[in-house]
């Protein structure tokens, strides 16, 4: 079973969390914020957010993007992972902008995550 497109999706995905990873660098810079420190202005606040709320959505994107991709097909879970892609992409610049402008992002990235979940459930019941 060939599971390019799933992979091609996670690597994407790792691509947009180090794409965060290097903002936050680039923040500590501007905004004169040393390791460890976590507080700053709410730019720089802004910028750390988008990247821990990332790494706590991708504990529930990466193992239901793969269960989808095991149990429903290559295709379909590539389609939920390219959602989930482009809904972090939205909440970051959106929240990078302001707060209040994270919600599409997150809306797109939660339903994602509950379509690959629901792939997983229909997958598993048609193949038990």
């Amino acid at each position: 079973m060939g599971l390019h497109l799933t992979a091609v999706v996670t690597l994407m995905a790792l691509l947009v969390y180090i794409w965060m990873l290097a903002n936050v660098g680039k923040a500590r810079g501007k905004f004169k914020v040393s390791a460890p420190a976590m507080e700053g202005p709410i730019e720089f606040q802004s910028v750390v957010r988008v990247q821990a709320n990332t790494v706590e959505q991708m504990v529930i994107f990466f193992p239901a993007l793969w269960m989808c991709a095991f149990y429903l097909g290559d295709a379909w879970a590539a389609m939920g992972g390219l959602a989930w892609v482009v809904g972090r992409i939205i909440y970051a610049l959106g929240y990078y902008a302001a707060p209040g402008k994270r919600s599409l992002g997150f809306s797109i990235t939660a339903l994602a995550s509950v379509a690959l979940i629901i792939g997983t459930m229909i997958g598993l019941f048609l193949h038990w």
